[in-house]
């Protein structure tokens, strides 16, 4: 297994570029920034289209982000904006001028993509898909693409499947490093949103441009606890999916707590199953509380 690290990584020219762009995306801080503050105001707050703008295009998207006081949006694969892999070239630098030319920044792309099926053919065909997407992302200018794990295929070893979505994965990063892409894996699916079993796949992947995107599941919560839980993939999250802060349903003040304790300085994205008839008038309710827990910023 590679002991390459992610410090490592930017040190090479690609990682360079990688993390130049990625920066100018707001997924990561840019290089040299040492500064605690400026770490912490990059903490940013930004919307997934799942489920609160599957109805909004590409237009409306952006405008009731910029609204709301959101800075970012992270666009899910099937809904109404159209963001997706059959845009031609034309189309696609569309997309992008219209983030150009807004105050709102595309932080990636949501893809259904997932890797554990025993099928050889159907983990190709997801395989292929992703960097269809990595492609997609590039040209409109997003700085990542979000993954995932969707469960454990009954009769087959836990250890293998892991194993094979770890491959999987690695597959996919090394391929999105050389478009500048950070490909995501959200914790998520029966099973495989356990964190001992994201840790493995990600130590499987082993790869610097592999990141989780930290999803505020019930389970986060069982076995060891959140500390616990946190820390086993803390220095390799990117994202985070938070869900209607307005909801007391899981512990939001500790979980700010430990971002900013690992001096995190990605996308904090809002999504949630439920619509409200206010969907503006939520998020703008929702920047409010997000700015007391990241601490004013």
């Amino acid at each position: 297994m590679s002991t390459t690290t992610r410090r490592d990584f930017f040190k090479s020219t690609s990682g360079a570029l990688l993390g130049g762009s990625l920066a100018l995306a707001g997924a990561l801080p840019a290089l040299g920034d040492t500064d605690e503050n400026s770490r912490q105001a990059r903490m940013r707050l930004g919307l997934v289209t799942y489920n609160w703008g599957k109805n909004w295009d590409l237009p409306t998207v952006i405008a009731n982000c910029a609204a709301a006081g959101f800075a970012g949006v992270e666009l899910r694969t099937t809904h109404k904006h159209g963001v997706e892999i059959t845009l031609n070239a034309d189309q696609r630098k569309e997309v992008a001028r219209r983030f150009a030319d807004s105050s709102v920044v595309l932080t990636g792309l949501g893809s259904v993509c997932e890797y554990q099926s025993p099928d050889p053919a159907v983990l190709q065909k997801n395989i292929d898909e992703t960097k269809a997407f990595v492609r997609l992302c590039h040209d409109v200018g997003g700085g990542g693409v979000k993954v995932r794990p969707n469960g454990l295929p009954a009769d087959v070893p836990v250890e293998k499947t892991l194993e094979q979505i770890g491959r999987a994965l690695r597959e996919v990063a090394q391929f999105g490093a050389e478009y500048g892409v950070a490909i995501r894996l959200e914790v998520h699916g029966q099973g495989t949103s356990e964190l001992p079993h994201i840790k493995t796949i990600m130590d499987v992947a082993d790869h610097p441009n592999a990141y989780v995107c930290w999803n505020c599941n019930a389970i986060d919560l069982q076995g060891a606890g959140l500390d616990h839980n946190f820390q086993l993939v803390a220095d390799r999250i990117n994202t985070v999916h938070i869900h209607d802060l307005r909801v007391d349903n899981y512990p939001w003040k500790h979980l700010f707590e430990l971002l900013k304790g690992q001096q995190f300085s990605g996308w904090t994205l809002l999504e949630d199953g439920k619509i409200p008839k206010d969907i503006v008038g939520a998020m703008r309710e929702n920047r409010d509380i997000w700015k007391r827990l990241a601490g004013g910023v």
